[in-house]
């Protein structure tokens, strides 16, 4: 009985050889896999890399194009530059829809929900009201003068006959939509968003049906369609930063702003420039985020929205950066930025207020401390209240300033350069939307 009978020792041999050599062909594929990975992981990060200075080939190569006046090319970067705006116009609406649709529907039962919003909010509040005070100081340090009557008078001529007499009331009350179709044909993202919000908390409170889940998924499936088409766009994205680039340069003058003009735009831009490189920096870091490499992941959204002046319209590029970049939790992602592409108005909430008392201050209107800090509120809720489209800074203000009686035709001199201003102000809006969404992130990194 105790005996080995060499047939099976050789048969066991066989076997122990065999499963030898598996075993080793295991940990080569495995080493192979894992060496595939990694390479795979460095040539996405090269590819990111290399995608970022091809930008930035592409803004020098159509800033310079542009200053050659080159009548033909002038025209066809226009039309580039219209193709691409209304790309991300298409795109945008539906895809702010379907992200709050599809986010509301999977957490709004749950408390993560009131856990991510109250995080938005708080950060949305303290940015919006940083940049507000920062307006108000530069406009009490440089102290802009009075224009000329005469030209305020002419500049009556150059604001936009129709917005003469509109009020905030009559802005507020376009918002409330009045059917399901007219805010998405005429790109009203507030009303988007309400609707939007509407239907993703009916979906989340709804009984959970069989038809409710089928719902559910087909707009799960338009969502990812919406992404495969941000992606093509995003690859041929360095053609219409050119296009941008070379509109930008071929339309500033060879003039200098100087004066009273000249002060006011130092205010705006100074105090976007404060809150940009160094506010929103700072609460990144005191949040322990690295103000560098957020930017650096955020930069193609920055980007885009430099020149389109449209945060709603840069929306789907800044929810791809930071999904696929920043690895921001798609569920932080996906709530916090299509509303804060709403809310969060940094640049327009100084611009509101900076504006509104260098109208004020040419209307005879004495600034005394508690007006201009009434006004530092009202300009941070109309900020909020604003929708993320281009030029929408500029006709909220003339909303507002037609409605206390202000000289509205200091609206019409600043008209002309407002396009610097817009550019700028919705690069720095985004640039925040970015820092929010990155700290509430940060802070619920380890509760979701």
């Amino acid at each position: 009985m105790g005996m080995i009978i060499p047939g099976n020792l050789s048969e066991r041999e066989r076997l122990s050889d065999k499963w030898g050599v598996a075993m080793c062909t295991e940990r080569k594929n495995n080493d192979v896999q894992k060496t595939a990975e990694e390479m795979i992981r460095a040539g996405k990060k090269n590819h990111r890399g290399g995608q970022l200075l091809l930008w930035i080939v592409a803004l020098i190569v159509g800033g310079v194009l542009g200053t050659m006046e080159i009548g033909w090319l002038n025209h066809f970067f226009d039309f580039i530059a219209t193709v691409f705006t209304r790309l991300f116009q298409f795109i945008a609406v539906p895809t702010i829809s379907l992200t709050v649709i599809t986010t509301l529907a999977a957490i709004g039962v749950k408390k993560d929900t009131g856990r991510i919003f109250g995080h938005a909010v708080t950060y949305t509040l303290l940015t919006t009201f940083c940049s507000a005070f920062i307006g108000l100081a530069m406009f009490l340090w440089i102290q802009p003068t009075n224009l000329p009557l005469d030209l305020v008078n002419a500049g009556v001529a150059d604001v936009p006959e129709k917005l003469t007499h509109v009020s905030y009331y009559d802005h507020f009350l376009s918002v409330i939509p009045n059917n399901v179709l007219q805010p998405y044909l005429a790109g009203n993202v507030l009303s988007v968003m309400i609707i939007s919000v509407a239907v993703g908390l009916s979906l989340a409170f709804m009984p959970k049906t069989e038809q409710r889940d089928i719902l559910i998924k087909g707009i799960r499936g338009l969502q990812d369609v919406l992404f495969s088409l941000i992606q093509a766009l995003l690859w041929a994205l360095p053609l219409g930063i050119m296009a941008f680039s070379a509109q930008l340069s071929a339309e500033i003058t060879a003039g200098v702003i100087i004066g009273s003009l000249g002060q006011y735009v130092l205010v705006i831009l100074g105090g976007n420039m404060i809150q940009f490189f160094i506010v929103l920096p700072i609460f990144l870091m005191i949040r322990g985020l690295n103000p560098i490499r957020v930017f650096n992941k955020m930069s193609p959204a920055i980007a885009v929205a430099l020149f389109s002046k449209s945060s709603a319209g840069t929306l789907p590029v800044t929810l791809a950066s930071a999904e696929e970049n920043l690895k921001v939790n798609p569920k932080v992602s996906r709530f916090v930025l299509p509303i804060c592409t709403t809310i969060n108005m940094n640049g327009c909430a100084a611009f509101i207020l900076v504006t509104s008392l260098y109208l004020m201050q040419n209307g005879g209107v004495e600034l005394t401390w508690p007006l201009m800090i009434t006004w530092i509120f009202i300009a941070v809720i109309s900020a909020i209240g604003n929708a993320g489209v281009p030029m929408g800074c500029y006709f909220l203000t003339l909303s507002l300033m037609s409605s206390v009686g202000a000289p509205i035709g200091v609206m019409g001199i600043i008209f002309p350069i407002y396009t610097i201003i817009d550019m700028i102000e919705t690069a720095e809006n985004v640039w925040s939307d970015a820092a929010v969404c990155a700290m509430t992130d940060k802070d619920l990194r380890n509760t979701l």
